[in-house]
């Protein structure tokens, strides 16, 4: 079976792009092929921190890898928190809580609640660079909801959809989030 690095910490995306691929590809965490490292994330790009993540892996370990870069994009924000969508709300760390508040505080009294998820994935492959792109339309709700997912999944209710991705279970968001989407291009190439 074909394997791939996914350059990512995030336990959460890791258990999501394994249930997507299946039994397609066996995906590695960066645990499994031991780098402990802090991968910089530095562009001001999704694309452009993908690329730097799944760059950091294929010269550092020389494997077949690929990594992601998802931002929330709101309408109203022009687009932010977008590429800081993990320290939207300053600090160290990704603090979902405190991202989530300080959105929907910028989002107070406002009637354009239009937003997008957008995940950017890089696959290298044989030292070429490739990019996947998923989009989920949607918008942002007044008050968190739902208690599964993670990020700013209890306050984004997909276009077409009543629930929020948080209250969604695993498999109804797998099936149909940007994450999902982009993993799917990637496994349509995989296949050619």
């Amino acid at each position: 079976m074909r394997k791939l690095v996914f350059a990512t910490n995030n336990a959460h995306k890791l258990e999501e792009i394994r249930a997507i691929l299946g039994n397609k590809v066996e995906v590695l965490s960066l645990n499994d092929i031991s780098c402990h490292a802090d991968i910089p994330e530095t562009a001001d790009t999704l694309e452009g921190n993908a690329a730097l993540k799944a760059q950091y892996i294929y010269e550092h370990y020389g494997l077949d890898c690929f990594a992601d870069d998802t931002g929330l994009e709101v309408e109203a924000l022009g687009g932010a928190p977008g590429v800081y969508s993990a320290r939207y709300a300053g600090g160290e760390g990704h603090d979902s809580e405190a991202n989530m508040k300080k959105l929907l505080k910028e989002l107070e009294g406002g009637n354009d609640r239009r937003a997008q998820f957008r995940t950017v994935i890089c696959l290298i492959e044989d030292g070429k660079e490739h990019f996947f792109e998923g989009i989920v339309k949607g918008g942002i709700i007044e008050e968190k909801r739902g208690a599964s997912g993670f990020g700013y999944d209890p306050v984004f209710v997909p276009e077409g959809y009543e629930e929020t991705f948080a209250e969604m279970g695993g498999e109804e968001k797998n099936r149909i989030s940007h994450r999902a989407r982009a993993v799917r291009q990637l496994c349509s190439y995989l296949d050619k």
